[in-house]
């Protein structure tokens, strides 16, 4: 027994060695693996600037005829990577008065104008938010060690809103040119001179768009079996060329869809979405139908640091589909002005006076509008749009006032009442709710006022629905059970009463 103790003994010693003999090898591996490799440059950044999806605007070098050392493609897009970092670290640490990853990018006497005006701004509560919507870039010189170049970008369109104690005091959008000069440091290229030699307010303007031949005659769309989900696995172009034909033979001309921001890739938008939202246009084309397209769906932030971002989304959409025979108007956002109170009225509205611009600066040719969610915000960017399009789901006996006063507001543009329907929902959550009758009677008499005010139009919706995503109502019953029954078609397929008042009196 003393003999098999002392095994048992001598050999929990041998593995208990081993496994610290293994221990120690570990770690000097690990050790010796840090100090020959080099520190993988997004581990170095501040949790502000990682890697990731942040900064996005349009760069467009000119050609390379630079001085000295010809630059290879590795080092222009390095350069690029870094020039594009450098802002947004200066843009980030404007709007915190935080000098968070600054280093990184600037060198010393660089740096030490940014830390004083940060000093500065802090000081009297003052905050920028500011981002760079275009950058033009010229290589000027190279140096033959590799070390040092030279910089001019022309035609920065810049966008900045200034804030004391968080009331904004100023609102500019400039077009700049900048002078800089980079030293290359630890694998880092940083500003080591920077000089804003010329700035001008920007201005944006394009060719008046005839709207005078619009007669929109039309329906916000969904299929039944997916509302809010039109472009998801469950996508079917039977079902579209389906409901189309009805559409079609209703006596209506168009319709709404809606491209939803995240769904879609948010900046990076996925192909093949693209690819069903053209089978959707093109099914659209083939039953002679326009489509009015519906921008940034469910997207509700509206910071100035995501509107690179935002226009990189909107830019390949646009560009995919502006000569698409179907399209018919770009509609910039979906009732933006129920973001006033959350996301700030002068933040939103600021965001869809870029947004505008940046679609016709895509597009020139198709009117661009915004689906307000009531009479009283259509007025907002009137200007800007080409169609004034609103939502009415209030008391009728309002309407004519309603339009009457629009109408004096904005003379010169088309008014589309762009959504409005009754919910046909009786029942436990709303028993004083409509009926099929009572919705029937609410499209004919608005219909009625349509045609009295020359107005077109666009009802909510073609179908009744058996589910309603939490993201859009909520998940409260007596809400959802009334989304559900807003159509002219039941759940079962049948025409309800008021299929007879979708396109006429």
């Amino acid at each position: 027994m003393v003999g098999l103790n002392k095994n048992i003994l001598r050999t929990i010693l041998i593995i208990s060695y081993i496994m610290v003999i293994a221990l120690i090898i570990s770690g000097l591996s690990a050790v010796f693996s840090y100090l020959n490799t080099g520190a993988d440059r997004s581990s170095m950044l501040h949790t502000e600037i990682q890697k990731v999806e942040q900064y996005m605007p349009q760069l467009v070098w000119e050609p390379l005829q630079n001085e000295g050392r010809p630059m290879d493609n590795e080092n222009l897009n390095a350069l690029q990577n870094d020039y594009l970092d450098a802002w947004y670290v200066k843009q980030i640490a404007y709007k915190t008065n935080k000098t968070a990853g600054i280093k990184d990018y600037y060198t010393d006497s660089a740096r030490k104008n940014l830390f004083d005006f940060i000093a500065l701004n802090k000081a009297e509560d003052i905050t920028i938010d500011a981002t760079t919507l275009k950058h033009h870039p010229t290589l000027e010189f190279f140096s033959e060690d590799g070390q040092l170049a030279v910089i001019t970008d022309r035609n920065v369109v810049e966008y900045k809103s200034v804030f004391k104690a968080e009331q904004l005091v100023l609102e500019t959008t400039e077009t700049s040119t900048y002078k800089m000069v980079f030293l290359l440091e630890d694998g880092f290229w940083r500003i080591r001179h920077l000089v804003k030699e010329h700035s001008e307010p920007y201005t944006f303007d394009t060719e008046p768009i005839n709207t005078a031949n619009l007669d929109i005659k039309g329906i916000n769309y969904y299929p039944q079996a997916n509302p809010w989900d039109m472009f998801g696995d469950d996508f079917s172009t039977s079902i579209l060329s389906k409901d189309f034909d009805i559409i079609k033979n209703a006596g209506l001309n168009s319709v709404r869809i809606f491209v939803q921001y995240e769904d879609f890739g948010k900046a990076n938008v996925k192909p093949e979405k693209l690819e069903k939202l053209k089978q959707t246009l093109d099914l659209a084309e083939a039953h002679s139908l326009k489509v009015v397209l519906t921008l940034f769906d469910f997207y509700g932030d509206y910071s100035v640091m995501d509107w690179t971002l935002n226009q990189r989304h909107a830019e390949t959409i646009v560009s995919t589909f502006k000569n698409h025979k179907a399209l018919l108007a770009w509609d910039i956002k979906n009732e933006p002005n129920l973001d006033f109170e959350s996301r700030g009225k002068p933040n939103v509205i600021a965001w869809l006076d870029n947004m505008i611009d940046f679609v016709k600066s895509v597009d020139a040719s198709h009117p661009v509008t915004i689906g307000w969610s009531n009479t009283q915000s259509a007025p907002i960017l009137k200007d800007k749009v080409d169609i004034v399009s609103f939502h009415y789901y209030e008391n009728l006996e309002h309407l004519n006032d309603a339009i009457k006063t629009l109408k004096t507001e904005i003379p010169n543009k088309p008014l589309v009442l762009q959504e409005f329907g009754l919910s046909s929902y009786s029942g436990l959550w709303k028993p004083n709710g409509a009926s099929d009758e009572d919705q029937a009677n609410y499209h004919k008499k608005i219909q009625e006022h349509i045609a009295a005010n020359n107005l077109q139009f666009m009802s909510w919706t073609l179908y009744d629905f058996t589910y309603i995503p939490k993201a859009v109502v909520g998940s409260l019953p007596w809400r959802k059970n009334a989304q559900e029954h807003y159509g002219f078609i039941d759940k079962n397929g049948q025409t309800k009463p008021a299929f007879d008042y979708i396109a006429k009196p």
